[in-house]
């Protein structure tokens, strides 16, 4: 494990596995500068829901694959950017917190890049664009807290709320690997690490 990771016992948040304060300020930094290298390689772009809204998160993506939504054929993972191009390598830090705290699970073919803005939220949601259910989701927090909202496999039923804080990695394995989940509100300005202020979260799943 890198000095710069803590991994102290986990905090049981619904069934998923929450790390506080994982990354420490160095490892953080770090790990937006290797971001800003995707981002410099794969735009951030504004996705469509389903019923054609636009989403208040800015995302790109690393990996094999990149997660992608419109209107036309809904949620789905592609090979490219919109724009044109493969996607990044997901960086070598990330994969790092990955094998550390997923211990066994196959690599991630995809790291989906948020960023948040203020007023940006992310509503109630499962990951299941994915083939093997078997393997972990796992988040990482960078920024502004978020409040953080999570919920059983079925929706509308009872959730539990938790701020996640700049360096927190989160584990949605077992049975809450199908969990509701979602972002209520970003605390804005609660953190120096991002210029301008805001959140970045990144998303690492299996896809085949």
């Amino acid at each position: 494990m890198d000095r710069h990771e803590r991994a102290g016992s986990p905090l049981d948040l619904n069934g998923a596995q929450v790390y506080p304060e994982y990354l420490d300020p160095a490892a953080q930094a770090a790990l937006v500068a290797a971001l800003r290298d995707v981002v410099a390689q794969a735009p951030l772009f504004s996705p469509e829901t389903r019923r054609g809204k636009k989403m208040s998160v800015a995302m790109t993506s690393a990996g094999r694959y990149g997660w992608y939504s419109d209107r036309s054929r809904g949620y789905r993972y592609e090979r490219q950017h919109p724009e044109g191009g493969a996607w990044p390598p997901i960086p070598d830090q990330v994969l790092g917190i990955w094998r550390a705290v997923a211990p066994g699970a196959r690599d991630p073919d995809c790291c989906l890049v948020n960023v948040y803005r203020e007023g940006a939220k992310m509503g109630l949601h499962q990951d299941r664009d994915e083939a093997d259910f078997t393997q972990p989701v796992v988040s990482v927090s960078l920024g502004d807290e978020a409040l953080f909202r999570i919920g059983g496999t079925e929706r509308g039923g009872r959730t539990q709320s938790a701020w996640l804080r700049s360096g927190d990695v989160l584990v949605m394995g077992g049975d809450a690997r199908l969990a509701y989940h979602g972002v209520d509100r970003i605390k804005f300005g609660t953190s120096t690490l991002l210029k301008g202020g805001g959140r970045i979260n990144l998303t690492l799943r299996v896809v085949d």
